[in-house]
C-alpha cells in the first residue's frame, strides 16, 4: 500500500482517530530523531523506514553492547603504548607500527564496519569536518612484499557523524580483522605469522572476540578448525553487511618472533609464553598429559618426497629401532589431518627431520621431549632461527644434525671446492631465489649412519631429564 492510498483511507475515518494517534506518532518521530545516529542522510524514507524496524529489535543488544565498551577499553588500551596509548585514549584510535608489523586499535563506540567494502568507519573527533583514511593489510609479518601484494587492504575511515552508515548487525565483543593471505598451505607460516599472532591478541580478551578474516580460504579455516571454532569467524566474501562493535576493534596482529612470543610487556601486554600457546593447543586438539617415555620410547621420523628427501630412509629407520625407538614415519598426506596428527606428535618422546615445515609439530610434542633437526647444506641459520630457537623455549630438547657435503646431492652436481660446496651464503648473496633453488628445493640428504646414530643416542639419553 502507498502513501496516497494510506491517505485515502485515513480520510474515511474518523477524526477523533486521528487524534487519538497522536501520542503515537509523536512517540515515532521521537524515535526517528534519538536513531538518527545509525541511519545515513541519503537514504529515501521507506528504507529509513525498514531499517528503523530492524535495529527496534536489537535495541537491548545495542544497549548491551556500549555497557560492554567500558569491560573492553582497558584490554584495547594494552595493545598500544607510549604515545600510542595517549592517542587511542584521546582520539579512540590508535596504530603501532614496529619493523615487522602494524596494529590499528578503534575503540569508539560509533564503530562500523562495512564487510563488503572491507573498511572500517567511525568519528574520530567531532569538531572534524573532513574525511581522513589510514590503509593497512592486515597481515601479521609486513616484510614481505610479495605477501602484502596479495593481501586485501583494510581502508579505516574517520568520518563526520552524518555519513556513517547504519548499521545492520550489533555485536557485543571487540572484532580482530586479520587476513590468511600469505603462505597459504605452508604449515610453518601459518603458525608463526597468523595463528600465534592470534592467540596473543585473542587470549587478551579471553577469546570474547569476533573474527572478521580477510581473503578467506576455506583451506585455512578447515586445517585449524579446532582452533578458529572456538571464535566466531565471518567471511566477508558471505557476509557483505554493516557491522556495529561498540565495544571496539583490532585491524591486523602483533608479530613476535619467529615461532615464538615475545613475553615484554610493550610486545605482548598478556605476557603469553609459549608454554601458555603449547597448552592452549592442549585444550583445543583435546590432547593429553603424556609423559616422555624413557623405556621404549616413541620416535616420530617426519618424511618429505619432494625435497631434502631421505635417500637413504629404510637404513635410517633400521638404525633408530635397534636404538631402542619405536619408529613412525609421517607423511604428508598423513599431517594434513591436523586433529588427528596433534595426538600421534603429542604421543611421541622424539622427533626427527630435515629442516622443513614438518617441524612446526614440534609446537604439540610433550614437555621433556626432544626434536633432533637434520640441517640441509646452506641451511644452517634458518635451522637454527626457525625451529632450534623456538624449541628451547617449549622446554623441549633441541639437537641438531649438519651434513657433510659428502651427504648432500649437490655433491653429484659440482665440484667439491665449488662456491655451491664451500660457500653456501655466497649464493644466497647473489640472488635469494638463486639460493632456495639450489639448497631448499634442489637439495637431497644421504645421512651417515654411524655418525647419525650417536646425536640419536644422545636423544635417547636426554629424555626425561631438562638442562
Amino acid at each position: 500500500m502507498n502513501l496516497t492510498e494510506q491517505n485515502n483511507q485515513m480520510d474515511k475515518r474518523p477524526r477523533r482517530l486521528f487524534f487519538s494517534a497522536t501520542p503515537l506518532v509523536f512517540l515515532l518521530l521521537i524515535t526517528l530523531l534519538y536513531t538518527q545516529i545509525f541511519a545515513s542522510d541519503s537514504l529515501p524514507f521507506n528504507k529509513w523506514m525498514q531499517q528503523l524496524a530492524n535495529r527496534k529489535v536489537s535495541t537491548n543488544r545495542f544497549n548491551k553492547a556500549i555497557q560492554s565498551h567500558e569491560s573492553f577499553l582497558p584490554m584495547l588500551r594494552r595493545l598500544v603504548q607510549g604515545e600510542d596509548q595517549s592517542k587511542l585514549e584521546n582520539d579512540g584510535f590508535a596504530c603501532d607500527f614496529d619493523y615487522n608489523s602494524v596494529v590499528c586499535v578503534a575503540s569508539e563506540l560509533s564503530l562500523r564496519i562495512d564487510t563488503k567494502r572491507l573498511t572500517v568507519q567511525m568519528v574520530l573527533n567531532r569538531t572534524t569536518l573532513q574525511d581522513k583514511t589510514t590503509t593497512i593489510r592486515p597481515y601479521a609479518w609486513q616484510l614481505s612484499n610479495k605477501v602484502l601484494k596479495n593481501t586485501t587492504p583494510v581502508q579505516i575511515i574517520h568520518r563526520i557523524i552524518a555519513s556513517l552508515p547504519a548499521c545492520k548487525y550489533i555485536h557485543t565483543v571487540p572484532a580482530v580483522i586479520f587476513s590468511s593471505s600469505g603462505f597459504r598451505g605452508n604449515f610453518f607460516h601459518e603458525f608463526n605469522e597468523v595463528i600465534i599472532p592470534l592467540f596473543t591478541t585473542s587470549r587478551l580478551f579471553q577469546s570474547n572476540v569476533q573474527f572478521i578474516l580477510s581473503d578467506y580460504n576455506p583451506s585455512f579455516v578447515s586445517t585449524y578448525t579446532q582452533i578458529l571454532s572456538r571464535f566466531q569467524v565471518m567471511n566477508p566474501d558471505t557476509n557483505e553487511s554493516v557491522h556495529c562493535f561498540p565495544a571496539g576493534a583490532v585491524n591486523g596482529l602483533k608479530f613476535h618472533d619467529l615461532l615464538s612470543t615475545n613475553t615484554s610487556s610493550n610486545i605482548n601486554p598478556g605476557g603469553y609464553s609459549m608454554l601458555n600457546f603449547k597448552q592452549f593447543l592442549r585444550e583445543s586438539y583435546n590432547l593429553k598429559e603424556i609423559q616422555v617415555d624413557a623405556k621404549r620410547p616413541k620416535l616420530l621420523l617426519i618424511s618429505r618426497v619432494k625435497s631434502r628427501i631421505f635417500l637413504n630412509e629404510e637404513e635410517i629407520v633400521n638404525m633408530m629401532e635397534e636404538l631402542g625407538f619405536s619408529v613412525f614415519i609421517a607423511r604428508p598426506n598423513q599431517m594434513s589431518n591436523l586433529t588427528k596428527f596433534s595426538k600421534l606428535v603429542s604421543s611421541c618422546s622424539v622427533m626427527v627431520g630435515a629442516h622443513g615445515a614438518g617441524l612446526t609439530n614440534e609446537l604439540f610434542l610433550p614437555v621433556g621431549a626432544a626434536v633432533v633437526q637434520v640441517v640441509p647444506l646452506g641451511l644452517e641459520w634458518v635451522s637454527s632461527f626457525y625451529f632450534g630457537k623456538p624449541a628451547r623455549v617449549m622446554e623441549v630438547h633441541y639437537l641438531e644434525y649438519k651434513i657433510e657435503p659428502e651427504e648432500s646431492s649437490l655433491i653429484d652436481r659440482y665440484r667439491r671446492d665449488d662456491p655451491v660446496i664451500v660457500d653456501p651464503q655466497s649464493i644466497f648473496d647473489n640472488s635469494y631465489e638463486a639460493g632456495r633453488a639450489v639448497y631448499i628445493t634442489g637439495q637431497n640428504l644421504k645421512i651417515d649412519i654411524p655418525r647419525f646414530r650417536k646425536i640419536l643416542a644422545e636423544a635417547r639419553q636426554l629424555l626425561g631429564v631438562l638442562d
